[in-house]
């Protein structure tokens, strides 16, 4: 497993790394604590260092199952990332769900979400700390970024970045905390299918000598290469309220890019990762992952080493082409 730095702090992370929320949010099956714990051991051991987690995860889960699995000393083998800005205990957890909890931003209050989230788990610091899912005034106040920068040089926090999301969108946001705010990296969603705005942030980090960390490289399962026209995705799985059109659509595009399974000599979800590791200012990328074979075929990726850019400007070009696609049809 290849790594590289968080631009600027000494921060070294997994080129592919394992983002806790499949495993704590119960939207990708059910993970027992001890079940969960193993698989992120065993990411480990595969050299997918790099954990990406929040205090919402399952209620503050994702980070207890960090505790879990990595007590005392083991802690220092791995890489944390996580964030903050989320009111989620002032939620009733029953609607929970796919529902947004309301920001806060407060600096008493996120001085006790910070020193909680160390308590959760276990640690005295966080490795990579992200405003999670920020909206424009929130990037304004600078208070906020007062209290982050307190925290860096107490030694809580090593890296300061921002989450962009939860949709593709945000571009205004990501570009503002590049080019503007004391970060060090940006997580975004950016993958083979969903090329923008992730295109213009990481032309931003490149020119500002920032960081980027993706997750959804693999377009929410679509570029692991598995989907049928007749895939029914189970009971509580976040998929199964996506439009048919969805997975018909997906496939359509999907087919588009097997030529890198043949050229590239890996499989397609490894091809993706690769693809989005293409250009230096992406760090890390975080695909959703939920057993173990996924850990041994995603961790293979980065030891496959780059992708050409004869292959990432072709699936560039095919982007733009709407991926063969009528016009009309969403990308």
């Amino acid at each position: 497993m290849r790594l590289r730095e968080i631009a600027g702090t000494g921060v070294r992370v997994s080129e592919i790394g394992f983002g806790v929320w499949t495993l704590a949010a119960g939207w990708w099956g059910d993970h027992s604590d001890d079940e969960a714990a193993a698989l992120l051991r065993r990411g480990v051991d595969y050299g997918l260092t790099f954990l990406d987690t929040a205090d919402t995860y399952g209620q503050g889960r994702g980070e207890t199952l960090i505790a879990k699995a990595f007590p005392g000393s083991r802690r220092d083998g791995i890489t944390i990332g996580a964030k903050f800005g989320y009111d989620w205990q002032a939620r009733d957890p029953s609607a929970a769900g796919q529902r947004e909890a309301p920001h806060r931003f407060d600096i008493p209050f996120l001085e006790a979400s910070l020193d909680a989230s160390l308590r959760r788990m276990g640690t005295d610091r966080i490795d990579f700390y992200q405003m999670h899912n920020p909206r424009m005034a929130h990037l304004l106040d600078d208070d906020v970024w007062s209290f982050v920068d307190r925290a860096y040089r107490a030694g809580k926090v090593r890296a300061i970045g921002v989450a962009l999301g939860p949709a593709i969108g945000w571009k205004d946001e990501g570009l503002y905390a590049l080019e503007h705010l004391p970060v060090h990296g940006v997580q975004m969603i950016y993958n083979a299918l969903e090329l923008d705005p992730g295109r213009a942030l990481i032309e931003a980090a490149e020119r500002n000598g920032k960081s980027l960390v993706v997750r959804v490289p693999h377009s929410s399962g679509m570029l692991e290469g598995h989907y049928t026209p007749d895939t029914v995705f189970p009971e509580g799985d976040h998929r199964r309220h996506r439009p048919r059109s969805w997975l018909v659509e997906g496939l359509q595009k999907v087919e588009q890019l097997r030529f890198l399974e043949r050229e590239c000599r890996c499989t397609l979800s490894q091809a993706a990762l690769r693809f989005v590791l293409h250009s230096p200012a992406v760090v890390s990328a975080l695909p959703n992952i939920y057993d173990e074979a996924q850990l041994k075929e995603f961790a293979a990726a980065s030891d496959l080493g780059p992708m050409t850019d004869a292959h990432a400007s072709r699936i560039e070009a095919l982007y733009e082409s709407n991926y063969g696609l009528p016009q009309g049809v969403t990308r």
